[in-house]
């Protein structure tokens, strides 16, 4: 296979394992005798603890152990953290919400951690929880995002004054205010990005045990990178040594950033392995999901956008409110801020930009990243934005969008917001969209809706990523006594192709068949150090990183050779997987070469071993942008909103695989015209129970709601980074959710819509 090189549409190895029910998910391993852990979780959004009483419970058949709040803190538990550090606009610190992995006197919303019970049997174990006692006081709740800071609603915390845990500011206010103050007009548009449930298709699951006479912990479970978990329940919560702690990830069913995180339930197994000295497993139900998964997006924001009299952009200016539930989520406080304002320059040329973020708490399930983390809403902004002052001015959408676009000739450029460019042709990419999506046939059909009595709309959307996460990266190459190459990574997968990608990698460095390489990831014993998967950087990083790695197996190799071939380390040549002494036809395969050094060497022999590792520096991020068209059309008379045409053009820089990342793009444009449409998460305002949770009440979008997707990649390389490459991964959620608002306005002869435009939404902006 390794014939076909790079940049070929070659279908997943992965998949024929997983179709076939060979995946290894966390929930199918079973450790010898395993006990079985279930929480039981607050019924109220805001209540007092006064009492709980254990001792039914705990005098149950079967039940091992009843872990309570009073319990880990006693035991010197710590806080499961948020890592984000923050200081205020005015340099105060940011407010704190300190969260054990249980509860001890105040619950702060549906779902919150109570108890843990450990138990011989999950039915045993949930039995037994709902023995348990709790004498709850309960408190008035707040749950409405727009109204949380308002004077007299509850604080969610008593030491955080109006709910509102930071107050952050990025950007050149001075100067922004001085171009708004000469501009010749001023738009000013305040939008709704919806708080999304993650939903992925495996829930979250853990099993843990401990080796009393080690001390070590071994952990497995679901996770976007195990490093961070490790460390994370090592040092902050159970105050161990890392090295005490062994986290295995296995196959993972879909992450979206939900997954990156140190959850309470994995501290929870672990502290309970200890303490009844045997295997805890948890596995989350699917309604327990919905009030403990973090959740996304979540925030009102207002943007101003200052125009000069030609309709050139002088200066944007944004007020973001942003939700982050009831506690600080692990990275919660960073997505709005580091991660959302960088892009707020998108691909134009603004003179200026300024933007504040006000971080607000509710009784609600905390909020974190969710794909694109920060990203999408402020693309939702700029696009949304751009076409109201385009409405407002009379001018083209299309045209106001080209007098202000950052052209080639400007690379590398520094935006607004001191972000570096390497590369990008945007009015190029804007142009294949627009054709491909026959921009200029609209009118007739539009009229051949209205004379069906529907009502038709096309909206546009260029979307601008910039990607993300640790500054360097892991790989290492083993060959194997059976003849294989393994590729251990620091990345992990979740479904996004990685283990095709790596090998296709490998392959073409080593000239190694595909078929004779392994891909290993997840476990912490066996890679010392990884970033995980986050930010769309896998490629990048990873692949940088395996390319570093697969050269020292080649200068490796030669020497070996060398060795083996009785020639000078200078005379070797090495091509297609083979190393010959130059001028010959003297030479030796590369599998054959490492086994062949693999048994000398366990002869006793001092060989050169073929086996390498390299960490590899990640100098920058990289920007992939793309331009969304979607054409709707909708029926007045029921709300129903039907695609029949949407198109991307993507500019990923180089495509390794475009067969996957047309894959990536499918899914991401789903998740984004499920939250445009669909996904609307909603909180009883008296009670702050969540009333959408379940599948019964959570519309997510299936194959029915979906246009056909037609992808075009346009390959501008990357100059960052040796492959060209630029992230993928999250470039369809990004860009989907302006492109289809835009599509909706339109339709609607310019009347307003916030996301999700339910068909009621729809429905009642018709009849308006």
């Amino acid at each position: 296979m390794a014939k076909f090189g790079l940049s070929q549409s070659l279908r997943r190895i992965e998949d024929p394992r997983l179709l076939i029910g060979g995946g290894r998910y966390t929930d199918d391993i079973a450790l010898p005798g395993q006990s079985f852990g279930y929480v039981l979780r607050s019924p109220h959004a805001h209540a007092r603890i006064a009492a709980i009483d254990t001792a039914a419970a705990a005098a149950m058949p079967g039940v091992l152990a009843i872990v309570t709040g009073a319990e880990l803190a006693a035991e010197g538990v710590g806080e499961v953290p948020c890592v984000i550090p923050m200081k205020n606009r005015d340099g105060s610190p940011r407010g704190e919400t300190p969260r054990l992995p249980l509860a001890t006197d105040t619950v702060r919303h549906v779902g919150d951690p109570v108890a843990f019970v450990v138990a011989d049997s999950l039915k045993a174990a949930r039995d037994a929880a709902e023995a348990i006692e709790i004498d709850y006081a309960e408190l008035p709740s707040v749950t409405d995002l727009a109204t949380a800071t308002a004077p007299g609603q509850p604080l969610v915390w008593p030491g955080v004054a109006n709910n509102i845990c930071f107050d952050w500011e990025a950007g050149k206010k001075a100067e922004a205010e001085a171009l708004f103050a000469q501009a010749a007009h001023v738009t000013t548009l305040t939008v709704v990005n919806n708080r999304i449930i993650v939903n992925s298709m495996e829930g979250r699951a853990c099993g843990a045990e401990y080796d009393a006479a080690s001390g070590k912990f071994t952990l497995h479970c679901t996770t976007q990178g195990s490093w961070l978990v490790r460390d994370l329940l090592a040092k902050v919560v159970l105050k161990v040594d890392p090295k005490q702690i062994r986290v295995v990830t296995p196959d993972v069913g879909g992450g979206f950033g939900m997954k990156l995180y140190l959850y309470a339930e994995y501290a929870l197994c672990a502290y309970a392995a200890r303490k009844v000295g045997r295997p805890v497993k948890w596995t989350s139900e699917r309604s327990e999901a919905f009030l403990s998964d973090t959740h996304g997006r979540d925030n009102i924001t207002t943007g101003e956008l200052a125009l000069d009299k030609d309709g050139k952009f002088l200066a944007l200016r944004t007020r973001n409110v942003a939700g982050m539930g009831a506690y600080l989520s692990t990275f919660a406080p960073f997505i709005p801020t580091g991660a959302g304002t960088k892009v707020l320059a998108s691909i134009y040329n603004f003179q200026a930009i300024y933007a504040n973020v006000i971080g607000v708490l509710t009784n609600t399930v905390p909020v974190d990243a969710y794909r694109g983390a920060g990203r999408p809403e402020s693309n939702y902004l700029v696009e949304r934005l751009i076409d109201t002052a385009a409405r407002e001015l009379g001018i083209d959408r299309i045209e106001l969008r080209r007098r202000n676009i950052v052209g080639p000739e400007a690379m590398p450029y520094t935006t607004a917001v001191g972000q570096k460019y390497d590369s990008g042709e945007f009015a190029t990419v804007l142009d294949a969209a627009l054709q491909k999506a026959d921009w200029a046939g609209f009118a007739a059909r539009k009229a051949a809706s209205e004379a069906a009595g529907r009502k038709r709309g096309i909206g546009l959307a260029y979307y601008l990523e910039a990607t993300g996460g640790d500054a360097s990266e892991r790989a290492e190459v083993r060959f194997t006594q059976d003849g294989f190459a393994e590729v251990w990574v620091g990345t992990q997968s979740t479904g996004q192709g990685h283990e095709t990608a790596y090998a296709m990698m490998t392959s073409h460095e080593l000239g190694i068949p595909i078929e004779k390489i392994r891909i290993r990831q997840g476990d912490t014993d066996e890679v010392p150090t990884g970033g995980g998967t986050g930010g769309a950087r896998s490629l990048y990083s990873e692949g940088t990183a395996i390319l570093a790695t697969t050269a020292t197996v080649i200068e490796k190799g030669k020497q070996a050779a060398g060795e083996a071939l009785e020639a000078a380390t200078a005379d070797i040549e090495f091509t297609q997987g083979r190393f010959a002494v130059a001028g010959t036809d003297k030479g030796i395969g590369i599998l054959e070469l490492a086994l062949s050094q693999r048994e000398r060497a366990a002869r006793g022999e001092s060989v050169t071993l073929l086996d390498a590792a390299e960490v590899a520096p990640i100098p920058a991020h990289t920007f992939p942008n793309g331009c969304h068209i979607a054409e709707v059309e909708l029926d007045p008379e029921t709300g129903l909103v039907s695609i029949p045409h949407y198109v991307v053009v993507d500019d990923v820089g180089h495509a390794l695989n475009p067969l996957i990342v047309r894959g990536q793009v499918h899914g991401g444009v789903a998740q984004g015209i499920g939250q445009a449409v669909l996904e609307r998460t909603a909180y009883d305002p008296e009670s702050g129970q969540l009333l959408s949770a379940s599948f019964m009440d959570y519309a997510l979008p299936r194959a029915s709601d979906l246009p056909d997707i037609e992808v075009e990649l346009m390959e501008i390389p990357c100059t960052t980074n040796p492959m060209g490459v630029k992230g993928a991964g999250e470039a369809g959620a990004v860009g989907s959710p302006p492109a289809m608002v835009n599509a909706l306005v339109d339709a609607l002869g310019g009347r307003q819509v916030d996301m999700p435009a339910t068909p009621e939404v729809i429905w009642k902006a018709c009849a308006a």
